[in-house]
């Protein structure tokens, strides 16, 4: 299915996570680009795909561009191509799902409330289609029948589960495709009992560690201070799974069991999603603190049984000390609620507390009520399984004399 050479049709795997998938483009360029971005993450021997993407090259164009062919766009003129900046701050368009908001805002960039999507009929691009190419533009993740459609200023893309194929549309530039990965991969966790965390994580003495945040409170700066013996994961986004029975079954909560892959990850009932969710009363998802501590009836998913009950994955998505992170996983040991302080120190919180000040660290880019739920069920779970505390630190290596 896929070869471990560049040929005139590239198959590139690229396995994050222990999950392989597939990108193939008739474009040189593009998988030079590609496996210079993913480093060691693109592995031609993987075990076979999860999914296959169709990379469809296009150029930055305006209206009346037209498709030359095997993914190119010609616009007549000379076009360059964008380059896109996955934004993080902390000013609410940080690309976590934030609860705070009244809605899971979860983004890759601005808000443009002008940017609109097509209608399901329109889901195969046209001769007269073009990218907005706006890269400040609000991702937007739907279902829309048995697709999932992922759309930004700068991609568009579509994702049939059965099938385990799709396509993206984008200029030739490596953030594009990296947006779609994380997206989708968020997307799988979500029915696995894994997460995406705004945070660094890093390994030692065997164990991993997560240190959690939003934009400033020192995640680069955790990594950065790192000794010696330490393997960085990343020091942007953390990958995070339950670990698994021999089986490699868990309850979904809804009649299926979910085995890992990703046909569970994706609904197909053929009901629309709205692309705009929000949550109109938050407390229904976010317990009071006397409730929001599970009882002893298992979460969806059950990961009760398992010692550890998490591991944490290498990601190759960086952040700003722009490096990839060692392709790698190890059990996890504890998360970190990262604050700056005069001194390092690490104060306990209550469940309530962690479970709170986590759903603002996951990433998760779908509107979609069903796999909100989960994904609040699953912090739930983590928050038993995993401890939480907060570790207060000042920017000096000294602070992993407190860690491992």
């Amino acid at each position: 299915m896929h070869s471990p050479t560049l040929n005139s049709v590239h198959d590139i795997t690229i396995e994050i996570g222990d999950i392989p998938i597939l990108v193939r483009t008739d474009n040189t360029e593009f998988a030079r680009l590609l496996a210079d971005r993913y480093g060691e993450f693109v592995n031609p021997n993987s075990p076979p795909p999860q999914m296959e993407l169709e990379i469809r090259l296009v150029e930055e164009a305006g209206l009346g561009a037209r498709d030359k062919g095997h993914g190119t766009r010609d616009t007549g003129d000379g076009t360059r191509d964008v380059d896109v900046v996955i934004r993080d701050s902390s000013d609410g368009n940080d690309l976590a799902a934030a609860v705070g908001n009244q809605e899971f805002n979860a983004r890759l960039g601005h808000t443009d409330p002008e940017f609109r999507v097509p209608s399901p009929e329109s889901r195969e691009p046209s001769d007269s289609d073009s990218l907005p190419l706006d890269p400040d533009a609000e991702v937007s993740v739907r279902l829309e029948g048995s697709h999932w459609v992922l759309e930004r200023g700068d991609f568009r893309a579509d994702w049939d589960p059965q099938s385990r194929h799709g396509w993206v549309r984008q200029t030739i530039n490596p953030y594009s495709i990296d947006g779609v990965l994380r997206i989708l991969h968020s997307l799988i966790l979500s029915r696995q009992g894994g997460l995406l965390v705004h945070g660094a994580s890093a390994v030692r003495n065997g164990k991993a560690f997560v240190f959690a945040g939003i934009s400033g409170t020192g995640k680069t700066t955790i990594s950065r201070l790192a000794p010696a013996d330490v393997t960085l994961l990343t020091d942007e986004i953390s990958y995070l799974r339950p670990n698994v029975q021999e089986s490699g079954a868990r309850d979904t909560g809804h009649g299926t069991r979910d085995t890992g892959g990703v046909d569970g990850a994706f609904k197909s009932q053929g009901e629309t999603s709205d692309s705009r969710f929000k949550i109109q009363d938050p407390e229904s998802l976010v317990p009071s603190p006397e409730s929001r501590v599970p009882s002893s009836e298992p979460l969806t998913p059950d990961t009760g049984h398992l010692t550890p009950a998490f591991s944490a994955y290498g990601t190759p998505f960086a952040g700003e000390l722009a490096r990839i992170g060692v392709k790698t996983r190890a059990p996890l040991a504890e998360l970190f609620l990262l604050k700056q302080g005069p001194e390092n120190r690490i104060e306990e919180v209550s469940d309530a507390q962690a479970v709170r000040e986590l759903m603002r660290h996951i990433l998760f880019f779908a509107h979609d009520p069903e796999l909100v739920e989960l994904v609040f069920q699953s912090v739930c779970d983590f928050v038993k399984r995993v401890q939480v505390r907060r570790l207060v630190f000042k920017k000096d290596a000294s602070v992993w004399n407190l860690i491992g």
